[in-house]
């Protein structure tokens, strides 16, 4: 990246690549018409905050160049100095999945490990270890969601103070368990996804399991196998004709929450090394900085957790749907590339279904924060999966097998996203937003980066790191990268609670159900 900080009256602006025939106007006012930039590019409009200017003539259908890429075409002819917007520009088409694509060849890069980091954790007796000692109510419905938060106030005001090595107790609400094709061939997604977030390693085998009894999903299903206890001391079924009234039922599940409580307290942190985290990253809120500023800070501190052994997984099928060809070349192995092609390949034809293509992966705050279109977002999107090879690919509602850098097929929504993302088996989330969001999860820390110092001053209590510094301040990617990765050993210890957590902000489950609802 070439970066140019302020000089004198100039805004700072930002080019990502030398090919690149725009420039990125990084001052929160922007700049305003006349402005001269650092390179001589004298401005024929105003531009706002985020958004691009071209540092040379363009004529109508050529190519608009940022990281060295084409992210579209410029409508009608652009002089120098004139403000890149989306009704000024064309989108180019999808690149083909099944064509076009060089012969993969195994990719090596060279790294030395990382070795000597470790954090703070609670061991489980599959392996996996948690960064959070928390109790999670499951539900088979929908329906008994209202009495799982009704359950949850009162274990929290009245039984957890008692145990005081357990950090939390959730609701694992959702809206799926019936009225549902729960045959359909992909009703195994939405299954699977609850089957996997109970076994997530934040619950320590500890997951009760709240049914109604007339629904289509059997609460039975979501019972990790390798819970202790019997089905009868996990599931605590509403309609069972043994309860006399609501408070009957609630006094069982507090009997039954306590002994839970009760296993889990004692469990105690003990030093594991960083190989044991599984690390998720999103990004959400997306602006023209997020892919200048956080999400290649987040792409250096990727790098140096896969150095350290341990799991990560970037996301979000529509915005690497464009990267494809960057992605496959960095497959460890032509299984992996055909496993990644196979997901994206799925998707298209899901959003074909449905009437639409990748392109309706933007938002309004995408746009007015300086990003055109998708292209533009996904190129600055697959930065935070930094340089190191794609070891396996997880499909929707499965579990992450390998250690290394993954990629969890996921649609880019935040909530379904974060909510794959536990059931692939996360105990830490990264967060990257340019617009802001309050966006939590409570059943693993959510660290939120912003990738402007305007966002991280406004927002100081809900913002756990600025990396807007690497624009404001001059600071490297490489500093901020490892900034982040000792924020993630401190939170993932219990060292320190990040925003959303001190807050209580938290969003509900938000399952991805492809199958048909009746």
């Amino acid at each position: 990246m070439e970066k140019i900080k302020t000089v004198s009256e100039k805004p700072i602006a930002v080019r990502m690549h030398e090919k690149d025939n725009v420039l990125v106007i990084a001052s929160d006012s922007g700049a305003k018409t006349g402005t001269i930039l650092y390179d001589g590019t004298e401005l024929v409009d105003d531009v706002p905050y985020g958004h691009k200017v071209t540092t040379t003539d363009i004529a109508e259908g050529a190519p608009i160049i940022r990281y060295g890429e084409t992210i579209g075409f410029a409508s009608e002819f652009l002089p120098c100095g004139s403000w890149v917007n989306e009704s000024r520009t064309t989108l180019p088409d999808a690149i083909s999945l099944t064509e076009g694509f060089p012969e993969h060849k195994i990719r090596k890069v060279d790294s030395e490990p990382l070795e000597g980091y470790t954090f703070e954790g609670y061991r489980n007796a599959d392996g996996s270890v948690g960064t959070r000692n928390i109790l999670g109510i499951s539900m088979s419905v929908h329906c008994v969601s209202g009495i799982a938060d009704f359950v949850v106030k009162r274990i929290k005001n009245e039984l957890l103070p008692k145990y005081p090595n357990v950090d939390d107790v959730v609701a694992l609400n959702h809206h799926y368990g019936c009225g549902v094709a729960i045959n359909a061939p992909m009703a195994t997604v939405p299954i699977k996804t609850l089957q996997n977030i109970a076994k997530n390693p934040n619950f320590g085998g500890e997951v009760m399991v709240l049914s109604l009894g007339c629904e289509k999903l059997r609460p039975e299903r979501l019972i990790p196998e390798k819970q202790s206890g019997q089905p009868e001391d996990i599931i605590l079924t509403m309609q069972d004709p043994a309860y006399e009234g609501f408070q009957a039922m609630v006094d069982e599940m507090l009997e039954r929450a306590e002994r839970h409580l009760a296993k889990l307290n004692q469990r105690k942190r003990e030093t594991v090394p960083v190989s044991e985290l599984v690390v998720g990253m999103q990004c959400g809120g997306s602006d023209a900085l997020s892919g200048i500023t956080a999400n290649p800070a987040l792409g250096f501190a990727s790098d140096l957790l896969v150095r350290a052994g341990a799991t990560v997984m970037f996301s979000e099928v529509s915005e690497v749907r464009d990267g494809a060809a960057l992605l496959a070349s960095r497959a460890e192995t032509p299984e992996v590339a055909n496993a990644l092609i196979e997901q994206l390949t799925w998707y298209d034809e899901y959003l074909k279904a449905g009437g639409v293509d990748r392109s309706a992966n933007t938002t309004p705050g995408n746009k007015q924060g300086g990003l055109n279109n998708i292209v533009e977002k996904a190129l600055g999107s697959i930065v935070k999966s930094g340089s190191m090879p794609i070891a396996d690919v997880v499909a929707p509602g499965d579990r992450v097998v390998k250690r290394g850098l993954n990629f969890a097929a996921t649609p880019a929504s935040d909530f379904i996203c974060g909510t794959l993302q536990l059931a692939a088996g996360m105990n830490l989330h990264i967060f990257t937003t340019g617009r802001g969001t309050p966006y939590g999860l409570a059943m693993a820390p959510v660290i939120k980066v912003a990738t402007n110092s305007g966002l991280a001053r406004r927002w100081f209590d809900l913002i756990d790191l600025d990396a807007g510094t690497i624009v404001s301040e001059g600071e490297s990617i490489e500093s901020v990268g490892w900034k982040l990765f000792h924020l993630m050993i401190d939170v993932a210890s219990g060292k320190e609670k990040v925003a959303a957590e001190k807050l209580g902000l938290t969003n509900d489950l938000v399952l991805f159900n492809p199958a048909p609802v009746t």
